[in-house]
């Protein structure tokens, strides 16, 4: 499947996401279940990456540890 590509201003700078439907999937629910914004979502989870690793990859974690924890 295609990776979907999202746009969004992440810390004042225009940025893009780019993931898998499903782990869209998931950061919807969660962004809709919680009443917040993507963008401020997407921060928090930049927030605590290690700066080493790939925002793309921090959001498919951080995916993963929902699921798990649901």
């Amino acid at each position: 499947m295609p990776l979907v590509k999202r746009s969004l201003s992440l810390h004042g700078h225009r940025t893009s996401l780019a993931l898998e439907p499903e782990f869209w999937d998931v950061v919807d629910t969660h962004v809709k279940s919680e009443k917040r914004s993507l963008a401020s979502l997407i921060a928090e989870i930049d927030d605590s990456r290690d700066p080493d690793d790939p925002l793309s990859s921090a959001v498919r974690v951080w995916a993963l540890k929902q699921l798990r924890s649901a």
